[in-house]
């Protein structure tokens, strides 16, 4: 009994993962650049970007440029690193999973491995937003708040069409 509670717990997992939009082509930070906590806590932070598609609307200033690029520099390969290591621990999961005889000590320590690398990953996404944060004025805050209510990706104005639609 606990094998079945373990799989379908597992398989919901690998469903809720494969719901989730694959990363963006442009080299952002991947499919949800927001902090662990959500909407209420992302709304506070914006998007490298959303900054970067925006640095004139913002006025940003060519330090804020040159800082935001270089923390940016410094991000990418942890980034890279972890994404690597996180595809590594999911693929090894996904063979435990697979397995005809599951070992339930094993699928949760390979379980265990897999959370603490998305754990960092989400770690290491939050502190870029902060910093990124950081070095944005109040007024250039403000206004990219008034962008994020009307901005969409890939700047066509339109939200995408929900999963199963076509446009």
């Amino acid at each position: 009994m606990k094998h079945k509670i373990l799989l379908l717990f597992l398989a919901c997992i690998g469903i809720a993962n494969a719901q989730q939009p694959p990363p963006p082509p442009d080299g952002s930070m991947g499919p949800d650049p927001r902090p662990p906590g959500g909407d209420k806590i992302g709304r506070a932070f914006y998007p490298p970007e959303l900054v970067m598609r925006n640095q004139k609307a913002i006025n940003l200033t060519p330090d804020q440029q040159s800082t935001i690029r270089e923390e940016m520099r410094k991000a990418m390969p942890r980034f890279t690193e972890l994404q690597w290591q996180l595809s590594a621990e999911e693929e090894t999961l996904g063979s435990l999973v697979r397995a005809d005889a599951p070992d339930e000590k094993k699928m949760i320590a390979q379980f265990d491995k897999l959370m603490l690398v998305e754990s960092e990953l989400k770690r290491v996404r939050f502190a870029l937003l902060v910093r990124l944060r950081a070095i944005l004025t109040p007024e250039q805050q403000k206004k990219l708040e008034e962008v994020k209510k009307h901005d969409r990706p890939g700047d066509s104005g339109q939200r995408p069409p929900p999963r199963g639609e076509v446009p």
